[in-house]
């Protein structure tokens, strides 16, 4: 049976490990939000998949709960920023993986610029310098709420947070010389 206390999987795998489309999706999303290994990615997608299997059931009951419930869905994708206000429950069903691993907290790290790339945003948040609101988050795909994007910073703590930090700046880019080399001439020759 198990412990009761022990940790579930969070997470379901694909159903099939070798699918050519899947595993080309899934090798750029992880170029494109520098996630540590694919399980991340399933865990957003299991995340996707029950925000949507909650819709698909709410949609089919016509009761007062229903609404209840179905109010609630929507007023919680809208807090974490994934919905607009004023979208139906259909609106539910077109959300994307790209739509929630936009809302991961190592990409809003990047969209602010407190870091270059997607794999200095995980550095920065697994190396506790990064806090959101008044607490520090380690977690780079903890799921940031709208209202708390603009509390997303450096700790005070933290060296990063002056702005002359070297890992902060941008490195100067040195233009590149390109050596032209010119044909001897009738007259060199001679």
């Amino acid at each position: 049976m198990g412990d009761p206390k022990g940790i579930r999987k969070k997470y379901n795998t694909p159903s099939h490990p070798w699918q050519r489309g899947r595993i080309e999706e899934e090798r750029e999303i992880v170029k494109n939000y520098a996630v540590k290994n694919k399980k991340e990615i399933w865990k957003m997608n299991s995340l996707l998949k029950s925000f949507k299997n909650e819709a698909k059931k709410l949609a089919s009951l016509r009761t007062q709960q229903a609404r209840k419930e179905e109010a609630l869905l929507i007023r919680k994708l809208i807090r974490y920023g994934i919905l607009k206000e004023g979208d139906a429950l259909d609106a539910v069903l077109i959300i994307s993986l790209r739509d929630v691993l936009e809302r991961r907290l190592q990409t809003i790290v990047r969209k602010k610029g407190l870091a270059r790339t997607m794999k200095q945003a995980r550095q920065f948040i697994t190396h506790r310098h990064i806090k959101v609101g008044d607490s520090v988050v380690t977690s780079p795909s903890y799921l940031v709420l709208a209202e708390e994007e603009q509390s997303v910073g450096f700790c005070t703590r933290s060296a990063l947070g002056d702005s002359e930090h070297p890992e902060r700046k941008s490195p100067a880019i040195k233009p590149v010389e390109k050596k032209v080399e010119v044909a001897p001439t009738a007259e060199a020759t001679e």
